[in-house]
């Protein structure tokens, strides 16, 4: 049983109680690890109520589902690809196509399902942001090679991640593009600082297969380095906030998410990759600091 549990699986208990064989593929769309989804959600929930949709729990509650589909069936995807890279590093050996708990066709076959999951959440949406949704196809489908072509696939990573930003936007209104703009690239900078910190787990086993990361090119500089990706997003937000209502209380709202980023950077030990995991899962916190700053902002921007 404990071989068949990923090491970073976060509700090893919830896991446990499920059949061998439905559990796998709750490992394979790491159901094990919300993290992951909440991380995509959040931006989601940035647009929508920065762009006045607080009252909106209806579509809060659709983004939140198409999130957990959507982030399963990108890392399904994701394992699909790169079952012989997983294989050769120890944290993720163990993952249900790596290991051959789950074969490739099975997988495909649970990824076509999670992908319906989506498309029923995708049709809620109004038709304009129903392309926007579409057009991270791409980005989502060309992520997994890119830790093979360049040093940054955790920027790559940041396209994907700060989309839901743009379709919770566009799913109220279509103006303010400026604001919207500054909300995205300063979500890009807070998913690169928070994977550059995820990715310092896997450091001594990705230069060995030859795995590229943020966390390795940027080798005894990380902590400089997720400051300043930390910093950009702050100081982002505070544009995006200021464009929407030039107001400094509204920049005020970003104080408990930048004290907050500012004890991740303090506080993380590089080479403890416990440490590094747990950094990485705060911004779970982080998101909801955001999210209620964009609440305050969102709110009296558009009233």
């Amino acid at each position: 049983m404990a071989d068949s549990i990923v090491p970073d699986t976060q509700h090893r208990g919830l896991v446990a109680v499920l059949p061998a064989s439905i559990r796998n593929y709750a490992l394979l769309a790491r159901f094990d690890r919300p993290i992951g989804w909440w991380l995509l959600f959040w931006p989601c929930a940035w647009g929508l109520l920065l762009a006045g949709g607080q009252g909106r729990w209806d579509l809060l509650l659709w983004l939140l589902l198409g999130s957990i589909a959507m982030r399963g069936a990108g890392c399904v995807y994701n394992d699909i690809v790169d079952a012989d890279l997983d294989r050769q590093v120890a944290r993720t050996a163990s993952r249900p196509v790596a290991s051959g708990a789950v074969s490739k066709k099975a997988a495909w076959t649970w990824l076509i399902c999670l992908c319906l999951l989506g498309l029923i959440v995708l049709l809620q949406l109004r038709w304009q942001a129903q392309l926007v949704a579409l057009g991270s196809v791409a980005l989502v489908a060309a992520y997994p090679f890119m830790k093979r072509i360049t040093w940054w696939p955790q920027a790559w990573l940041g396209l994907v991640f700060s989309w839901g930003a743009l379709v919770g936007w566009v799913e109220l209104r279509s103006d303010f593009l400026p604001a919207l703009a500054a909300l995205y690239a300063g979500t890009l900078c807070w998913v690169v600082g928070y994977d550059t910190i995820y990715a310092l787990q896997d450091r001594e086993d990705d230069a060995l297969v030859g795995i590229r990361s943020s966390a390795l090119r940027l080798g005894g500089k990380v902590r400089a380095g997720v400051t300043g990706f930390y910093g950009a997003a702050i100081a982002s937000w505070g544009v995006a906030f200021w464009l929407l209502r030039a107001d400094w209380l509204a920049l005020a709202s970003l104080i408990p998410i930048a004290v907050h980023l500012v004890w991740q950077v303090i506080s993380l030990e590089t080479d403890d990759g416990a440490n590094a995991l747990a950094r990485f899962r705060s911004n779970r916190f982080a998101g909801l600091l955001m999210a209620l700053a964009c609440w305050v902002v969102g709110n009296a921007g558009n009233s």
